[in-house]
């Protein structure tokens, strides 16, 4: 039996077909928890080590361009990774099959939050865990710090940042342009300190010839050709112009839907870093703009959104549902059909972007292996990204110890669900769903068996 197993590792697997395929994205799409890092961890597993349909050197520089694109880059590395084996088709099922069970099930979730959400044991849940969103956040700032702050360059640029939208209340674009200028020029004058690093830049494990291997050639499909780069980008553009229009035709210019796609394709190009770093410019948009949702509704969806499978972004959704159901387009007999439209809108213009992005720039890529570069603007980027999240972390912890502001009570009850949730992410490494879990238990029993304590 032990002679068996090398040579079984040595023969590539057999093609696979569309069906099979169709099958393993859907699998995905309800099994991807725990966030970019969870999610790029499942697909490793059974793509790289069990299935062997692509090769760890192969995976892992579909990542690297992944990760320099604005966007979820485990929706964008699935999407990739369904191009090279089933053509476009593969692509945009792998991509829609990664985020279409989190947004039926976020819109089934955001019906009962807004339905039944003063009902005492859902308004218990959600006191149990809105306090673990601060802490989520903050071990997100901590991850991410671990690998971009490299250097004291790195650590400026995080402190500057936070102090920009902390303090000074700086617009999120605006962070981003200037952190890319700092590592464009930058790195001119010291490349070594802009230079693109973290856990996804090495492949050392081998676990047999897969089906896409080191040494495969790119498929027909894959190889770069200018006509077929200009047919993608007329396609998704035109799909862009063909939506707005038809929003500003029934909704007018000012419409909520359309205020809703326009903000949400401008926050898709911005979500370098992740959810976490594209969040504040969200609330800045949603809540203090256009006053779509209230600050703690947003805290309530990400908490909802943690709960989910599929990328974080797609709290968007949540953030669509609620806006759709307090300014019903349908009137006020409609309030579901709104908000479930306004969520199917919302994750219509956050994701286009991405699926462009992947099946332009894929053959490209596929003609670059070991020579992508231009990385430095992406650097300087991501160490800003850890100022703009801790800054997320206060603001949550904030509106969740002082729900009532800093003039009104100390929720203590809130603050020791925080730091328990804190010291079970950062020194017990327990995964996200549990920690939820228990957190909305004990939120539960302090609502319903305690409540003078609140």
């Amino acid at each position: 039996m032990s002679s068996a197993r090398p040579s079984l590792e040595l023969t590539p697997p057999s093609a696979v077909g569309f069906a099979e395929a169709l099958r393993f994205w859907l699998k995905l799409g309800f099994v991807s928890f725990g966030g970019p890092a969870g999610q790029i961890a499942i697909m490793h597993t059974e793509l790289v080590e069990r299935r062997r349909w692509i090769s760890e050197k192969r995976f892992l520089h579909a990542l690297n361009y992944c990760m320099l694109l604005p966007g979820p880059e485990a929706q964008q590395l699935a999407t990739y990774i369904g191009w090279l084996l089933h053509r476009t088709a593969g692509g945009l099922v792998a991509g829609t099959l990664f985020v279409l069970p989190s947004l039926f099930i976020l819109i089934g979730l955001a019906w009962v939050y807004l339905r039944f959400g003063e009902v005492p044991w859902v308004a218990g849940i959600f006191y149990g865990i809105k306090p673990v969103v601060t802490a989520l956040v903050l071990h997100a700032a901590h991850r991410m710090g671990g690998r971009a702050l490299s250097n004291a360059w790195m650590w400026s640029i995080a402190a500057a940042a936070f102090v920009a939208i902390f303090a000074l209340h700086a617009p999120f674009p605006a962070i981003v342009l200037a952190a890319a200028l700092i590592g464009h020029f930058g790195a001119k004058v010291a490349p070594h300190v802009f230079t693109l690093g973290g856990e996804h830049g090495r492949a050392q494990k081998s676990y047999g010839r897969a089906l896409i291997d080191d040494d495969t050639p790119p498929p027909a499909h894959a190889h770069f050709r200018r006509n077929r780069l200009l047919s993608v980008l007329a396609v998704g553009l035109g799909l862009w112009v063909v939506a707005m229009a038809w929003l500003v035709a029934t909704q007018g210019v000012q419409g909520t839907l359309t205020q809703m796609g326009w903000f949400f394709t401008k926050a898709a190009l911005l979500t370098f870093g992740g959810a976490y770093a594209v969040l504040p410019y969200v609330y800045q948009g949603a809540v203090e703009q256009h006053q779509w949702l209230s600050g703690a509704q947003m805290i309530d969806g990400l908490a909802l959104g943690e709960t989910t499978p599929g990328p974080l972004i797609m709290v968007v959704a949540f953030v669509g549902f609620v806006g759709g159901w307090l300014k019903p387009m349908f009137g006020p007999d409609a309030l579901f059909t709104a908000g479930a439209v306004a969520a199917t809108v919302v994750t219509f213009f956050t994701f286009l972007p991405s699926f462009i992005l992947i099946l332009a720039g894929g053959p490209l890529i596929e003609a670059t292996h070991d020579k992508l570069g231009f990385t430095a603007p992406l650097s300087a980027i991501t160490a800003a990204v850890v100022g703009v999240i801790l800054s997320l972390a206060l603001f949550f912890a904030h509106h969740v110890l002082w729900p009532q502001g800093f003039s009104g009570h100390f929720d203590a009850v809130s603050a020791l669900i925080a730091a328990a949730a804190a010291v079970a992410l950062f020194r017990y490494k327990v995964g996200v769903l549990p920690l939820l879990g228990a957190c909305a238990t004990v939120g539960l029993a302090v609502t319903l068996l305690a409540p003078g304590w609140r």
